[in-house]
């Protein structure tokens, strides 16, 4: 009944205090004007204004109208604004959460490096950690999701990030320091230093104990990397980090890295985005930065090998 035409009509005719400059404003004739509020009155079973008076005298209904005019119009040029900007790809949206407690070291350089590039694109970050992401991405409220646990979601598309390696900290001078790669019973006796997420969400577990059948003596949760590394240097137990996260420590001596498994625990990082949002610029160069960044910053990642 009531469309955003007759908004801007009555819009116009406030602004202008006449129905002539009004129909001029909006490109229309005066008598099609006429007849528009004609009509809309008809339907609405009110009148909007006083016909003939000067300035123009609106009615209580014609005054509602207006004040849902003020509302409605701003938000509807900002969004043909936006919209105008999308479409020459150099605007939008990128709300994103991590799944990751190490990904800070090269996503915040990412992020620095395309907020540079990209100024018009609205950037928001959030952890993952005290809400499903995933789950948010599909609805529509996040664009981008950083994730080692990919899960089927209608509309949404996986982007391999890179490979990593997953290993286990000791202490310098716990037993399993001279061990040239560590089983799953060893950790039958150990207290496993984990980040506060539920296991499912863990390689160590995923990929390492519970295909053994095999649990740890204990579980111990810490907010932040450099806790867990500096609780595992006292020897109060043991974490499993990615190499670049752990690279850091290893190579000053604070703790040894130890490879899982003979062959080590292989997993990959992907970001999570809408298909529909695959193509748009912005994100084809957010994409291509982390990328970037991170083969350039973190040592020991590799590219996803792609399946012929």
């Amino acid at each position: 009944m009531l469309e955003v035409r007759h908004l801007k009509s009555l819009y116009a005719l406030r602004e202008t205090d006449s129905l002539v400059e009004a129909a001029e404003r909006l490109h229309l004739t005066q008598s099609a004007l006429s007849h528009q509020f004609k009509e809309l009155e008809d339907r609405l079973g009110l009148q909007l204004f006083v016909r003939k008076s000067k300035p123009v005298r609106f009615s209580s209904a014609g005054l509602r109208l207006l004040s849902l005019a003020d509302e409605v119009l701003p938000q509807l040029r900002s969004a043909e604004r936006d919209i105008a900007r999308l479409s020459g790809g150099t605007a939008g949206r990128l709300h994103m959460a991590i799944e990751c407690h190490s990904c800070f070291q090269w996503l915040m350089p990412t992020i620095d490096q395309f907020r540079d590039a990209w100024p018009e694109v609205e950037l928001d970050l959030a952890s993952g950690f005290a809400f499903a992401p995933l789950p948010a991405l599909a609805r529509g409220d996040l664009d981008l999701v950083i994730t080692a646990n990919p899960m089927q979601l209608s509309g949404i598309m996986y982007v391999p990030l890179f490979t990593y390696e997953a290993m286990l900290a000791v202490a310098n001078q716990h037993p399993l320091a001279n061990k040239s790669f560590i089983e799953p019973i060893d950790l039958k006796s150990e207290v496993l230093i984990t980040y506060p997420v539920e296991h499912d969400k863990l390689d160590i577990f995923t990929q390492f104990l519970d295909p053994a059948d095999i649990e740890p003596l204990s579980v111990r949760v810490a907010e932040m990397t450099v806790m867990m590394v500096q609780l595992v240097a006292s020897n109060r137990g043991v974490c499993c980090l990615p190499n670049w996260a752990l690279h850091e420590y290893s190579s000053r001596g604070y703790v040894k890295a130890k490879r899982l498994g003979e062959k080590g625990l292989q997993a990959t990082l992907y970001a999570g985005i809408r298909e529909d949002m695959f193509d748009a610029p912005f994100m084809q160069d957010f994409l291509l930065t982390a990328k970037d960044t991170s083969f350039s910053t973190l040592e020991g990642v590799s590219m996803v090998k792609q399946d012929n």
